[in-house]
């Protein structure tokens, strides 16, 4: 067992290299290595390595996306606003609410359940924040009036939407009936309000401990005790892991406050950077398994994903209307706001494997999820590539 475990992961660890190493040779088309991924990842799962033979491996992969929204939580803070802290909640909550606009056409058209619909709703809400900042990064456009503000939105963009993701995981599980332990291991009320509770209650014992104890330094097995541990209790109390992951970033930048830009937040970042770089490709990887290729012969399967894509680019465009010309004024483009919010990334892909672990979605909804995704995340990188060499940032 241990010599198929250890063939497996090898060949995990190859196609990712692949993946990486044709990504750069594609760069010029904005094709981001987490579509090649998927890609690496479909072919396998279909051919060689079917899903059922990397479940051992499941918790290693998914290191990668709890520290992922980790760092997302470590970012939480009130520097997100910039300087133009209306726009950036103008925009959050266009995109927040917009996608609610595709409500009736998801359940007319396709008769999605109520907890189907909200799930899709929250993956039309998400922000692929790590591609869209490493594409501001590579233009050199992070500190611009634009790339400022499009980094404060596009991170606490994900805020409602791992909300919303909750909700329909808990509606799921209450009209199918689903046992306690598909979401925790408390029933889904008593957990849900348990861990809120815990939540909101370790803000003010954090304030307490920097009184008493002054600022936590911890080593790298202390943030990763905290990591698991905060991910734990929010998978537990039924509220996902993600969100127990996102807590314990915040929880994390509250214990121990670190400058901007300072040695140790420099080090602790790298340190999560290089958990990210490891094990993120082989979550995509084992993404792209769990599509079965005889979804994808199914028209309502491209049916459903069009009609995604065509809500998801039409959700974001309407969020430039939180863009007033007084922004643009101060040197903020409208549209790389906006382009660089179309992408979904890791929070799409993430919500849909949650969803389909839950027994939330089918395989064939989860096959046109992860389809729009992989557009979505193309053709926003184009754009905004085009646009930042069009405004010269």
């Amino acid at each position: 067992m241990g010599s198929s475990l250890l063939s497996t992961l090898l060949l995990l660890l190859v196609g990712a290299l692949v993946a990486r190493l044709t990504a750069t040779r594609l760069e010029r088309w904005a094709v981001p290595a987490i579509v090649l991924e998927l890609l690496v990842g479909f072919l396998l799962g279909n051919t060689l390595v079917p899903f059922g033979r990397i479940q051992a491996l499941s918790g290693i992969t998914e290191l990668g996306v709890l520290t992922l929204f980790f760092q997302v939580g470590l970012e939480v803070r009130g520097g997100l606003l910039g300087s133009r802290p209306a726009a950036v909640l103008r925009t959050v909550l266009l995109s927040a609410l917009t996608p609610l606009l595709a409500w009736w056409p998801l359940q007319q058209g396709f008769g999605l359940s109520t907890a189907t619909t909200l799930l899709c709703v929250a993956v039309l809400s998400a922000t692929g924040t790590g591609v869209t900042l490493r594409a501001l990064a590579q233009a050199s456009a992070l500190k611009t009036p634009s790339g400022r503000l499009l980094v404060g939105v596009s991170v606490l963009d994900d805020l409602p939407a791992i909300a919303l993701l909750t909700l329909s995981v808990q509606l799921g599980a209450s009209a199918t009936a689903a046992p306690p332990q598909t979401l925790g291991v408390l029933p889904p009320g008593l957990g849900a309000a348990l861990g809120l509770s815990v939540a909101l209650a370790s803000f003010p014992a954090s304030r307490w401990w920097l009184r008493r104890h002054g600022a936590w330094r911890p080593g790298i097995l202390g943030v990763l005790l905290l990591l698991i541990g905060c991910s734990w209790f929010g998978e537990v109390t039924g509220l996902t892991s993600l969100l127990g992951a996102l807590w314990g970033g915040v929880l994390l930048s509250r214990l121990a406050p670190m400058p901007e830009g300072s040695a140790e937040a420099a080090e602790l970042g790298g340190r999560l950077a290089l958990l990210s770089d490891v094990f993120l490709p082989l979550y995509f990887i084992s993404v792209g398994m769990r599509i079965q290729a005889n979804t994808l012969v199914q028209p309502q399967a491209w049916a459903l994903a069009l009609l995604l894509l065509l809500l998801a680019i039409s959700c974001k465009l309407i969020c430039g209307l939180g863009i007033s010309r007084a922004d643009q004024a101060a040197g903020i483009d409208r549209w790389v706001v906006v382009f660089g919010l179309i992408p979904r990334g890791l929070p799409g892909l993430v919500f849909a494997s949650t969803a389909l672990g839950a027994g939330l979605i089918t395989p064939l909804q989860f096959s046109s999820l992860v389809l729009m995704v992989s557009c979505t995340t193309v053709v926003g990188l184009l754009l905004l590539a085009r646009r930042l060499q069009r405004s010269g940032c």
